[in-house]
């Protein structure tokens, strides 16, 4: 068996908080897991999700219905995924696999959130043009300035003339209209984490969160453990999961619908309480 660990930090910050106080790692056996389900999303961006012609659920949306709400059922997705793979929504191919579970726990003291993702990344990817990186993943954090994020999760932050969408300017990234969301990524080579925000433009350093990244691979399986400031108790925040496998960039991602995570209150996900 292959196994590997690394641990990396991001900000002094933080740094300078576990200085302070003693950070210890929750028992993850006591941790309730949530399957999250990934997929291959392919030319959806958020213009894409508003427009009724395309998707008909965008009315259900402006009624205040949430994409998870509506696809997941008992378990799965109920995506039409040959229509995603076809050469109308993924012009340059789709991956192998079309979506795949993401094991996600959520835990919290006073200081700190703690977030542990475990998945096997498939190959089989279409596109595999970031040639440094076999694996990275990223989570985003909305604030409640950007519209209706509860709902649409990260997509408020994919536009369709953003990079690696077809005909759009590679050197535009994910932005928001409105408000703004905290990014925390781990990326496979040299185990770095960057602590960032999405906002006007994507910016992968000067966030806030001050976040810490633990990462193993056991076999097929990588756990990757985000270590963030607490935000504060009783506030139920937005979020969203993105996995690039296979060396892939931009939008050719898996990405999870939008989820809400409940700290010391309710959510889609309540962390548990350390």
């Amino acid at each position: 068996m292959n196994q590997s660990v690394f641990s990396v930090a991001a900000s002094g910050v933080f740094l300078a908080l576990v200085a302070q106080t003693s950070l210890a790692a929750p028992d993850w056996g006591k941790v309730p897991k949530r399957e999250i389900l990934v997929f291959h999303a392919g030319v959806t961006p958020i213009e894409w999700v508003s427009k009724k012609s395309e998707h008909s659920g965008s009315a259900g949306m402006r009624k205040g219905e949430s994409c998870a709400g509506c696809h997941e059922e008992k378990g799965t997705l109920n995506f039409n995924f040959k229509r995603l793979a076809d050469k109308e929504l993924e012009p340059k191919g789709a991956p192998k696999s079309m979506n795949f579970p993401v094991g996600f726990q959520a835990a919290y003291d006073k200081d700190a959130v703690y977030l542990r993702l475990t998945f096997k990344a498939p190959g089989g990817g279409a596109d595999q043009g970031d040639k440094d990186n076999d694996v990275k993943a990223t989570m985003l954090f909305a604030d409640a300035k950007v519209p209706q994020a509860a709902q649409f999760g990260c997509w408020q932050a994919c536009h369709l003339d953003a990079r690696t969408m077809p005909g759009a300017d590679d050197n535009k990234t994910k932005y928001t209209k409105e408000g703004a969301y905290e990014l925390i990524q781990w990326a496979s080579k040299g185990n770095k984490v960057s602590d960032g925000s999405v906002t006007g433009e994507r910016k992968m350093s000067g966030g806030t969160t001050g976040v810490r990244a633990e990462a193993a691979k056991s076999g097929e399986i990588y756990t990757v453990t985000f270590t963030r400031k607490n935000p504060g108790e009783g506030k139920t925040i937005p979020f969203g999961i993105a996995i690039h496998a296979d060396h892939a960039r931009g939008r050719f991602h898996h990405v999870s619908l939008g989820y809400t995570l409940g700290i010391g209150t309710d959510g889609d996900i309540k962390a548990s309480r350390q």
